[in-house]
């Protein structure tokens, strides 16, 4: 026992260093959100005299998180409609694309996957004064429909080279047994791609989703009306009002962040599952 104890202890001492720097990383990583949490209860007097360390619970301003729901509720309606329209328009057409990719070979989708795979390289920002006035143009500016378009198109490239992989993996049997039961493409892709693919297909709804939730930049430059806001551009706009309550401000981007942490939580088995589905491709 005292052996086991003495070896336990060994191993302990070794791997401190190690440890600490675990702690430190994870303390780095969470300090944000304590500062976030903790001033939500705050009023700006109680921030100025103590922005470290929590409020009393009996001076707690529990009123910014009711004043935070109501501000940012709209946001997140349009947030999410834009988000779920996006995903779901964005898996449909990268899983019809990765099945022509991957099943058929016809005269220049080489060229074509070719220049599929240079977006890939383009910095996005590249692409906002031609992409506005190719909105403008299909009078969309103003519209959810314009962010729901361009995130489906903005996918399209990196999900096609995730996807078209896992096609090719796909038995040939299997296509060649659908084809004889006289299956279309379409009930081939829905009865053999989307089963033989979820994994991936789940890993990419949630980065889809994600990055749909969490864009900035096109909604700043599309969206006109306050009604229409995501909650990105909902947030800019109270931390730039006039006089800047720090409770408020902090409660409305902890609320904002809580679907994006339940989204990752409740699906982090599918996206592991999907990434590692990925690592023994091949």
């Amino acid at each position: 026992m005292t052996q086991t104890a003495s070896i336990f202890r060994r191993r302990t001492l070794r791997d401190l260093p190690k440890h600490v720097v675990i702690l430190l990383i994870l303390g780095m990583q969470l300090l944000p959100a304590y500062m976030m949490f903790q001033i939500s209860f705050k009023d700006n007097q109680q921030f100025i005299s103590n922005p470290w360390l929590p409020p009393n619970p009996a001076d707690a301003r529990y009123e910014n998180w009711a004043h935070a729901f109501w501000w940012i509720l709209p946001y997140l309606g349009n947030t999410l409609f834009v988000a779920l329209l996006g995903t779901v328009g964005a898996l449909v057409a990268s899983v019809l694309g990765a099945y022509f990719f991957g099943r058929y070979r016809m005269p220049f989708s080489r060229l074509l996957w070719a220049a599929f795979m240079f977006v890939l390289l383009m910095p996005t920002v590249v692409n906002i004064v031609p992409l506005f006035m190719q909105l403008r143009s299909m009078n969309l500016l103003n519209s959810l429909w314009a962010l729901i378009l361009v995130g489906i198109a903005g996918v399209q490239a990196y999900n096609l080279f995730l996807l078209r992989g896992f096609v090719e993996d796909i038995p040939k049997e299997l296509f060649e047994a659908a084809d004889i039961d006289g299956a279309s493409h379409l009930r081939q892709v829905w009865h053999v791609v989307v089963p033989m693919s979820l994994p991936i297909i789940g890993t990419l709804a949630i980065t889809t989703f994600l990055g749909l939730w969490n864009e900035f930049l096109l909604p700043l430059i599309v969206l006109r009306d306050h009604d229409k806001f995501t909650v990105g551009v909902g947030l800019a706009y109270l931390d730039g009002e006039y006089v800047r309550r720090w409770g408020h401000v902090m409660a409305a981007f902890v609320m904002a962040s809580i679907p994006l942490v339940l989204t990752f939580v409740f699906t982090m088995r599918f996206f592991v599952r999907g990434l590692a589905a990925g690592a023994v491709k091949g």
